[in-house]
């Protein structure tokens, strides 16, 4: 599968699942559409916490298209899932959000882990909840991302278990996809970030830590959604966590070595 087809999919209706997998060698992100008002601070919050928030592109003030990473896409169609938020709150999950749209809005694409998966499997190092067929497991941590007007929050981290030779495996690879959150922030024991128990994941679903395993953690495309719930925009629209927005873009195009 290409990304093109990944969208079709969706766009028809047909794909309404997690897209850990699909379509591998093409750069999966994370979206947020906030009103005009609220962009530009949103624009600095990333910014100032580039880990978990790599900027792909952000689309002019009611203009749907991502012009820079998949031209003639759709971003009110073409993701598996979406959330509605109102002043903070989860209002809707629709597969489309065209009755949504405003002319206002504005969206970011946000580089995601997903891209990194397929060197990893090339590599020989697990990723788990491909095998498992589950949504990768994130949680929220106590590490604070950096604030910029009105937003402020949590990191968010996603989580693949490894042996202690495939995380260093993953981190030489990582560290060369700076746009798909880089090289792992923490790995081993999950308290000293917050996370009291890796069994039960905040978003996506719990995997396999087998023996001699390690939890290894990378800054999550999520994050923006913990900002937005302590924010709290009068109205905003994103991804459902682990059902990404497939670009054109390959791989090796964000690769910076």
């Amino acid at each position: 599968m290409t990304g093109a087809n990944v969208r079709k999919a969706c766009r028809e209706g047909a794909l309404t699942g997690p897209t850990p997998g699909l379509a591998l060698g093409f750069v999966q992100a994370n979206l947020v559409m906030l009103p005009r008002d609220w962009a530009f601070d949103f624009l600095l919050f990333c910014r100032r916490n580039a880990k978990p928030c790599p900027l792909l592109d952000v689309t002019d003030p009611g203009d749907p298209e991502p012009k820079a990473v998949a031209p003639g896409a759709d971003l009110r169609t073409d993701l598996p899932a979406y959330r509605v938020w109102q002043h903070g709150e989860l209002v809707a999950q629709p597969t489309d959000v065209r009755e949504f749209w405003r002319d206002d809005l504005v969206s970011f694409l946000i580089g995601c882990s997903f891209t990194f998966e397929n060197a990893l499997l090339e590599a020989g190092v697990p990723v788990r909840h491909i095998e498992e067929n589950v949504n990768v497991p994130m949680y929220r941590t106590n590490i604070a991302c950096h604030p910029a007007g009105r937003f402020h929050g949590p990191m968010v981290v996603s989580m693949r278990p490894m042996t202690a030779s495939q995380y260093v495996t993953a981190t030489n690879i990582c560290a060369r996809l700076p746009l798909a959150h880089g090289a792992p922030i923490h790995h081993g024991d999950p308290a000293a970030i917050g996370i009291a128990d890796v069994a039960r994941p905040d978003f996506g679903d719990a995997v396999t830590v087998r023996p001699g395993e390690q939890p290894v953690f990378w800054a999550c495309g999520v994050t923006p959604q913990a900002a937005l719930m302590a924010a709290r925009p009068p109205f905003a629209i994103t991804h459902k966590p682990g059902h990404m927005f497939l670009t054109d873009l390959r791989d090796s195009d964000l690769c910076t070595g």
